[in-house]
């Protein structure tokens, strides 16, 4: 197995955006609570193993439907470029299965000082269910993300599940409040699923059902122009329901860099497309990580 082509099919370009939203999760337990190091870093490395399981699943799964092909519009990685086989792909699927649950087992222990108990059991199979989903996405008979499905995915796991479930782990209590700045984080994750989608709508058609393909290209990017908005408006209401101060807006400076990526995403198409998807996942991660700064700066 070629170790540069494994790195590749990792994709770890991915990373700030599924570590964007439990850093957001630290941060504000941070703000409220005393937070254990060794459970923060543990929540971040479990993060990380289950974005680049996800990311190895997704590309087994397209290569054997034949979605991946040469005439695919997105940059080529070590399977679907000829460089690793199916055999190298599925033991590296399966090395990362075992990491996400040394890594979630670990995490739970540390956080909780024991793996009995209800909450701790709830953790880990929420764990359980977060490696089935990431796996799931374009493997198996009846894949999700082929039925149009991976924005839901997407939504619940890259926000919710983030935000909220690394505020619980971190902190050992959690309030409504805080599915606005989760919701907030999914509807940007599902806007860089998005444009992968309005990117590889012609290759996607033949194999898969995507929401883009659903609504057209036109259609798609006012859904991108609308999840970005709801994401600031998520954001901006959990701010104004908390302590009054204006280090909580400090994610506001990103404003820029959002607007930059809706301008590309209107003015492009096809492959012209993809210097969009990095630009939106690091405003992304920016974003969660002032987001999360201001309300830990609001204390000093």
């Amino acid at each position: 197995m070629q170790l540069k082509a494994a790195i590749q099919s990792m994709r770890l370009r991915t990373l700030p955006l599924s570590t964007g939203g439990v850093l957001l999760g630290i941060l504000l337990a941070a703000a409220d609570y005393r937070v254990d190091l060794w459970t923060a870093v543990l929540i971040v490395l479990t993060t990380v193993c289950l974005q680049v399981l996800s990311n190895l699943s997704n590309e087994l799964g397209d290569v054997l439907r034949g979605t991946d092909t040469a005439d695919r519009k997105g940059p080529q990685y070590g399977l679907n470029g000829g460089a690793l086989t199916v055999g190298d792909m599925k033991r590296l699927i399966g090395l990362f299965v075992v990491l996400c649950i040394v890594s979630g087992t670990a995490m739970t222990w540390r956080s909780f000082g024991t793996l009995l108990g209800m909450t701790p059991v709830l953790v880990l199979l929420l764990g359980a269910a977060a490696i089935m989903a990431a796996m799931k996405y374009t493997l198996g008979r009846n894949p999700y993300g082929y039925r149009g499905l991976g924005d839901l995915y997407v939504f619940l796991f890259f926000g919710i599940v983030a935000v909220c479930g690394a505020y619980f782990v971190a902190a050992h209590t959690m309030f409504w409040k805080l599915l606005l700045p989760g919701a907030a984080v999914g509807c940007f994750s599902i806007g860089v699923l998005n444009v992968n989608n309005i990117r590889d709508m012609e290759t996607d058609a033949a194999t898969r059902t995507t929401v883009a393909l659903r609504l057209g290209e036109r259609r798609a990017k006012v859904y991108q122009s609308v999840l970005i908005g709801l994401g600031w408006a998520f954001m901006l209401a959990y701010c104004l329901l908390r302590w009054p101060s204006w280090w909580h807006y400090l994610y506001v400076v990103t404003l820029p860099l959002f607007m930059k990526h809706l301008t590309g995403v209107w003015q492009r198409s096809g492959r012209a497309l993809d210097p969009m998807l990095p630009l939106l996942v690091m405003s992304t991660f920016l974003f969660c990580l002032l987001a999360g700064l201001g309300f830990c700066i609001h204390l000093l």
